[in-house]
């Protein structure tokens, strides 16, 4: 593993800082002049006038902008200019920065070539080489890294674990270590992975799969994987931030939540309660037309898109009403997988390196923490693992592919887990493979649409406990659905339509995308199971 102690350090120093006058975390490093200049350009008029007016049809375009001078000398300009009648918003943005490249627009499908063989073409598509030191809102990274494609220009966290499965089984190891440095980096750099590299996305990160990749990439190799342990640890300390301080008249702060019996599990949270910037039309149009509270609302949508699952009635009091968002009250069942995972990790890692008291600690957080899930996530009345509102104390009645983790992570008791598989089969495995939840709203997450991430954890959880032939007829299932709309397309999309495969997944904030970085990961480590099952039964 490298160390990065003084990389870009004379370009940034990035951790959370809040737009508004919310406390500054202990810790926290300030910000270079150059990043902190991004930040208070989203609370301009100029940035508010660009995203309200639509001036581009994807809010995310102006974000990734790289300003052509300093916002200083551009607010400047916008001052004078905005009181001309002949003032053209359009033409003065097009003037002052320029718009962000699509490398993957220059590149067109081979309809000769079959999906894994386009897959294979993709990759160095898709492949970012490190970072230069430049003026966009883009956090620098120093090794080469694999992008999702379409909108999304940059590196996410949860995305590339999936991502990395696909690199893995192409024989890409190095390009697949070269990511997770990056997130090393970033912890070292920030004390957390952020959702992306982007000073946007500075306020939150993503399912914490940081783990499972060390743990792909590294498990045969003892002292390799222990070099990663003090980026685990660092990242755990993020999530479990002010643990110490929860009391019963106080049981949640950040990311943590005090329940019952001393017990401290995890929600999903930002730093900020502002617009997301990349989304700053569709936040503010959504709390100013129902008159929402816009401190609650605004965390309550940044902590969604945390959660990965942006949007998806998981997240909603009313199924059917994105305006009743109340994510931070809810205890999330993959984020307390995840973390389990996290400190199951921590403990091999310290085990390994004969710290055996350091060892035992982490082991014994994640044993507390695999009963909790096995007793307060467990909704007894529906025989599911279930998200649970800490305020109503009560589970939701959304069921969601989230009820596999506890599967996926082998946490799951024999009786819980042939119950959720049972329900699984029978709710959520549609003709094209697992969909994400029942509730069909609109919102992406949501039924009809299925995401590759979803298929694995699914067909894992399957595998797990002895249900072989129904994991592999789901892996048969979503391989098929890929497949026909990719010789129907030429292309691999973010996200699928299970419930009618003759038809497109929709839905969201933005038009379907394609690329696509966690499809293709997933169709390759998925088409290599298939490999390995042949090559025995030969």
């Amino acid at each position: 593993m490298k160390k990065y102690p003084n990389y870009f350090s004379l370009l940034f120093l990035l951790l959370l800082i809040t737009f508004s006058c919310d406390e500054i975390p202990e810790n926290e490093v300030k910000i270079s002049n150059e990043k902190e200049d991004f930040l208070e350009f989203y609370d301009s008029e100029l940035f508010k006038r660009v995203q309200l007016e639509g001036v581009f049809e994807d809010s995310k375009t102006f974000v990734d902008c790289t300003p052509k001078s300093d916002f200083k000398k551009i607010r400047i300009s916008y001052m004078a200019e905005k009181k001309r009648k002949d003032f053209d918003l359009e033409k003065f943005v097009l003037k002052h920065f320029e718009l962000p490249e699509n490398p993957q627009s220059n590149f067109s499908s081979d309809d000769s070539k079959d999906m894994y063989e386009h897959i294979e073409s993709l990759w160095p598509v898709l492949t970012r080489p490190a970072d230069s030191v430049n003026k966009s809102s883009l956090i620098p990274l120093p090794n080469p890294y694999i992008v999702p494609g379409g909108r999304f220009r940059e590196i996410y966290y949860w995305d590339s674990y999936f991502t990395m499965l696909g690199l893995k089984a192409s024989g890409k190891d190095e390009l697949a270590i070269n990511m997770l440095d990056n997130f090393a980096f970033l912890i070292d750099s920030l004390g957390f992975i952020p959702n992306g590299n982007r000073i946007y996305y500075s306020g939150r990160s993503q399912p914490p799969f940081f783990a499972l990749m060390v743990d792909e990439l590294t498990s045969d190799n003892r002292s390799q994987f222990i070099s990663y342990l003090p980026y685990l640890t660092k990242e755990y300390n993020f999530w479990m931030k002010n643990s110490g301080q929860l009391t019963a008249e106080n049981p949640a702060s950040k990311r943590v939540v005090l329940l019952e019996d001393d017990i401290v599990l995890n929600r999903y949270f930002d730093e900020y309660a502002k617009p997301r910037p990349e989304s700053f039309k569709e936040d503010y149009e959504l709390v100013k037309n129902n008159n929402l509270d816009s401190v609650k609302a605004y965390r309550d949508l940044r902590a969604g898109a945390e959660s990965g699952w942006d949007y998806s009635s998981r997240w909603f009091a009313s199924p059917q009403q994105m305006s009743t968002i109340h994510t931070t009250d809810i205890i999330p069942v993959d984020l307390n997988v995840l973390l389990y995972f996290l400190e199951i990790k921590i403990a091999q890692a310290y085990n390994w390196d004969e710290q055996l008291d350091s060892a035992d600690y982490y082991l014994k957080k994640a044993n507390s923490r695999k009963q909790a899930i096995n007793s307060l996530l467990w909704d007894e009345s529906n025989k599911r693992y279930a998200d649970y509102n800490y305020k109503d104390n009560e589970h939701t009645d959304v069921l969601s592919m989230a009820t596999a983790y506890p599967l996926f992570a082998k946490i799951a008791p024999k009786d819980k887990a042939r119950m959720v598989l049972k329900q699984v089969k029978d709710s959520l495995l549609l003709d094209g493979g697992l969909v994400s939840t029942t509730n069909e709203t609109g919102q992406q997450w949501d039924y009809p649409n299925a995401w590759a991430p979803l298929q694995w954890i699914g067909v894992n959880s399957f595998f797990n406990y002895g249900q072989h032939e129904e994991g592999l007829g789901i892996i048969n299932r979503w391989l098929s659905l890929n497949e026909k709309v990719y010789r129907e397309t030429g292309k691999m999309m973010e996200k699928y339509n299970v419930a009618d495969t003759s038809l497109q997944a929709g839905g969201g904030e933005y038009p379907l995308q394609d690329g696509f970085g966690w499809t293709n990961g997933v169709a390759v480590a998925m088409k290599k199971i298939l490999e390995e099952k042949e090559a025995v039964v030969e």
